[in-house]
């Protein structure tokens, strides 16, 4: 009998967000697989290390990479392609021993999440369960307490790696944005939404929920440098109806 696979929405940062199932199928999993970057432990793992227990195996899945740029021949999808392959692999070889393995991910494991690389090579060879966690967009309006859409509005999730001219469409028609994966893409986000005469709506998070978090209105931001995990919402127009 093979192991469960177990992939488990941590939450954005606040470890009291962490949900009641998640932390029952963690303290379950005889492994825990954990996604970061070269030389750190990762935020996931940084959530809910106060609930492992001494013996439970730590499986670390260390990026090759992040956001630099990377030589030629080399590009990112061939090199995060093979990532996940070697990751999944790894996993299995637990899996096949019957042991549970949990996968953590920050956020929610299928919203930008991780996990959802490994679910795409796991999910149908093992028993897979996936627990939701709270969002970075909806932790980031929790932190600014601003309402993101009034009844029929529509909210549109957008890429700042989008470019430039899509970028500024997408934009251009949404009731309310929230616009993610900042970083080196903060000065042309910026620019754009000061271009569409947005900049007043806009808001700005940056660790969202946890400790260190900065919260201004965008306008407010000095600078062009940013995190990659900084975003930007655009709320829609509040609804005076009642």
């Amino acid at each position: 009998m093979t192991g469960r696979l177990f992939g488990l929405g941590v939450g954005p940062g606040d470890p009291e967000l962490l949900t009641l199932k998640a932390l029952r199928l963690l303290r379950e999993a005889a492994v825990v697989a954990y996604p970061a970057a070269r030389g750190r432990k990762g935020r996931a793992l940084t959530i809910v290390e106060e609930h492992l227990r001494a013996d439970q195996e730590r499986v670390p899945m260390v990026y090759p990479v992040t956001t630099e740029a990377l030589p030629a021949p080399l590009d990112y999808e061939t090199v995060m392609s093979a990532f996940y392959d070697e990751s999944a692999a790894v996993l299995a070889h637990h899996l096949d021993a019957g042991r549970d393995v949990a996968v953590l991910c920050e956020g929610d494991p299928l919203f930008y999440g991780s996990f959802m690389y490994l679910h795409d090579r796991l999910a149908e060879r093992y028993p897979t369960t996936v627990v939701p966690g709270v969002c970075s967009v909806v932790a980031c309006a929790s932190a600014l307490a601003v309402p993101l859409v009034y009844r029929n509005q529509t909210l549109s999730v957008i890429s700042g790696v989008l470019p430039e001219d899509a970028l500024r469409a997408r934009l251009a028609a949404a009731d309310a944005a929230a616009v993610m994966k900042l970083g080196t893409q903060f000065p042309k986000v910026r620019r754009v939404i000061e271009d569409l005469g947005l900049t007043d709506r806009a808001l700005y998070a940056e660790r969202a929920t946890m400790a260190d978090q900065r919260l201004m209105p965008l306008r407010a931001v000095e600078g062009d440098s940013v995190p990659y995990f900084a975003m930007i919402l655009i709320p829609g127009d509040r609804w005076t109806g009642v």
